[in-house]
């Protein structure tokens, strides 16, 4: 498929992608020409004016198609070329253009990977200490909790088995003096 072309609308398109990109733009310039009313200046005019913000055709169909609705506000609808704006192109299309003297775009400043890298391995230690502390605070406590129950509730009643021995052993010792036996 490497040397494959494909048509739409008259235009022959490198690759598959940008002829899908046109025929879904030929669908919504179809769309607009059925719903469209032209004899309504300010509707066209705003029509034209959205395609262009909201970068509705981007496909050279699409293009053609702002160019005529160009064409139709200042010829027919009486605009003057200063008021209706120019169609932006977003790209090179001579390939012989000096690349040093072509507009370049700023480079995107690259955040340093090695200070993103230092703040998180720093995070990562302190919330791993954070971590180690809350289970030595929980297994040393004195309160039953998830790691302690079964220690905590062995030691309360063998408490109070030890407390019911003693009692047992004066209560029998009171008895033996008072005779009781």
């Amino acid at each position: 498929m490497a040397d494959e072309r494909v048509t739409a609308l008259g235009y022959e398109f490198a690759c598959l992608d940008d002829a899908i990109l046109a025929q879904s733009e030929i669908k919504k310039i179809d769309y607009l020409k059925e719903h469209l009313d032209r004899g309504d200046a300010d509707t066209v005019k705003a029509l034209y004016d959205k395609a262009i913000d909201e970068k509705f055709f981007k496909a050279p169909v699409g293009i053609g198609f702002l160019s005529e609705m160009r064409e139709y506000l200042i010829d027919t609808l009486d605009y003057s070329e200063d008021e209706v704006r120019a169609i932006p192109l977003y790209m090179f299309y001579d390939t012989t253009v000096d690349k040093k003297k072509a507009p370049a775009k700023a480079p995107a400043k690259k955040k340093e990977p090695v200070g993103i890298l230092f703040v998180s391995i720093v995070l990562n230690i302190a919330l791993i200490v954070a971590v180690i502390i809350m289970f030595w605070i929980a297994k040393n406590t004195e309160q039953p909790n998830i790691l302690n129950y079964e220690e905590a509730i062995t030691n309360r009643y063998a408490a109070w088995d030890q407390q019911l021995t003693e009692r047992e052993a004066a209560v029998r010792q009171a008895e033996r003096e008072l005779g009781l036996d």
